[in-house]
């Protein structure tokens, strides 16, 4: 960095020469001629693309604090200063990484909810709460960066909010509709939801604090345990 300013070429690769965006002919590389010119829909796409490559690159490292700008840009083939036009800073882009993984986390509960015919209510919310402990039990740093910053609330009277609660939600109006169609529960749907969410997340944390960690097979089959209590 000289004289205050970000440093925007891309890394050199081998076979380059220059500033590291021209190949051996001197023309710029046909990669950095399409971000230049900024189609219609790239920006998100880019997005999508840092987002992707955190990802990755969060499986391969000890957890959040390893994560940089700098290394997501390399892992992209970018220029640091482009993720700056995405995400402000770093803590920008661990909040965007963290909606992202919960967003991964919901649509693959959905997925596997809507495999289960609908006159089946309670193999719904064991099918919800067997795709929470298989992603939370692969993923492992993924999910200790998503329970870190997933909730939040104003004041102690407020109900919390943000991408857990959202799940808990999720999980809460499955048994509300056990309720509805005549499966007797022992606590209310709301009382229902946070004590499965609870017990199979403590499950999770208990199997990833082990140095020799059960396999997946291990949590959900506490989950369905957890789902006999709650069912009268």
């Amino acid at each position: 960095m000289a004289g205050g300013r970000r440093n925007d070429r891309l890394p050199r690769r081998a076979g380059t020469c220059g500033s590291g965006t021209e190949g051996k002919n001197g023309r710029v590389s046909e990669e950095v001629q399409a971000r230049t010119r900024n189609r219609w829909g790239e920006g998100e796409r880019l997005r999508g693309e840092i987002l992707a490559a955190a990802s990755r690159l969060l499986s391969e490292l000890d957890g959040e604090d390893a994560l940089t700008i700098r290394g997501v840009a390399r892992a992209v083939g970018i220029a640091p200063a482009s993720i700056y036009q995405h995400f402000s800073d770093r803590a920008a882009l661990v909040t965007g990484l963290t909606q992202h993984e919960f967003g991964r986390l919901r649509a693959e509960m959905k997925v596997a909810a809507q495999a289960v015919p609908d006159d089946d209510p309670v193999a719904r919310v064991r099918a919800l709460l067997h795709a929470y402990c298989r992603f939370a039990m692969a993923n492992p740093g993924h999910y200790r960066l998503m329970t870190a910053n997933g909730a939040s609330r104003s004041s102690p009277d407020v109900r919390p909010h943000g991408p857990m609660i959202d799940l808990i939600d999720l999980i809460t109006a499955a048994f509300a509709r056990c309720a509805d169609a005549g499966f007797a529960l022992r606590v209310p749907a709301e009382r229902a939801g946070v004590i499965a969410f609870v017990g199979a997340h403590g499950r999770v944390a208990l199997f990833h604090s082990n140095a020799r960690q059960p396999s997946a097979d291990a949590v959900v089959s506490f989950a369905d345990e957890l789902l006999a209590l709650v069912f009268a």
